[in-house]
């Protein structure tokens, strides 16, 4: 596909998103780009106030410092039962807490696994992922094997991941498959979907945040044509403001991952 052609993909698929949404696209200066949770400067523990109810329902509120603590991990899920995010990921180690917190309410509890290389053996992942399910998890976000990818071992790849999918939907839960974007070139980045599609996954996602790069909208246009309407696309890393959840949203993706999420509801909502 030819960056031509990915352009008019945006710019049909960014029509169509600004129709249903009544309203013209922000255009918000974005944020610095960091990694962990962003509380909006002022907020409360819960941030009350305004929220955009149809836009909170697809993004995953996101903390996954390695130095998070469990007040920190306490406010996003009470932001969260707020404004009524899709979900809260978290590492692992917090998943029981976080089921616990959100318990009764439409808000999921998301973890990740593999993270944040993907490295790890296939048996590990799915042990992780067992064992998050039964603590609580009901959507799981999986690092893939990125160095077999570029290496053109596609089918350890696919069953790495199909492993996973397996273990994910024993246990009631979706998978989400990380590819590590900036990592890949676009070849790739086609194969990676491809094999996410075969292997049974629910989700293609950009990024971990925590390697060299975040989302794209030229990647999440090229994510979706690839995987189709049947899956979802994921953007993360780097989505700051409400121009940036747009600029993705637009541009194919069904679902956000980011720590700035109380921010971006509330432009919405002020607007």
């Amino acid at each position: 596909m030819t960056d031509a052609e990915l352009d008019l993909l945006v710019a049909r698929i960014g029509d169509e998103f600004v129709a249903r949404l009544g309203k013209p696209a922000a255009t918000a200066p974005a944020a610095p780009a960091t990694s962990g949770y962003d509380a909006p400067a002022g907020a409360s523990p819960a941030a009350n106030g305004p929220t955009d109810k149809r836009l909170a329902a697809m993004i995953d509120h996101t903390l996954l410092r390695p130095d998070a603590t469990r007040a920190e991990i306490l406010q996003v899920c009470a932001e969260a039962r707020t404004h009524g995010f899709a979900s809260v990921c978290v590492n692992s180690s917090w998943v029981p807490l976080v089921a616990r917190e959100l318990k009764g309410t439409s808000v999921k509890t998301c973890t990740v696994i593999g993270f944040p290389l993907g490295a790890m053996s296939t048996a590990a992942k799915v042990f992780e992922t067992e064992e998050t399910i039964r603590n609580g998890a009901t959507e799981v976000d999986m690092v893939l094997a990125v160095g077999l990818l570029r290496a053109g071992e596609d089918l350890a790849v696919e069953k790495d991941i199909r492993a996973v999918a397996e273990a994910c939907h024993r246990g009631g839960a979706i998978l989400k498959v990380i590819l590590e974007t900036c990592l890949l070139n676009d070849a790739q980045k086609v194969t990676a979907c491809k094999l996410c599609v075969a292997a049974g996954a629910d989700f293609v996602k950009t990024s971990t945040g925590f390697s060299k790069g975040g989302a794209t909208a030229k990647d999440i246009a090229l994510m979706r044509q690839t995987v189709g309407p049947g899956l979802g696309v994921k953007a993360s890393g780097g989505i700051r403001s409400l121009a940036d959840a747009r600029t993705m949203i637009t541009a194919g993706a069904s679902r956000i991952g980011a720590s700035a999420s109380v921010r971006i509801v509330q432009e919405s909502a002020a607007q």
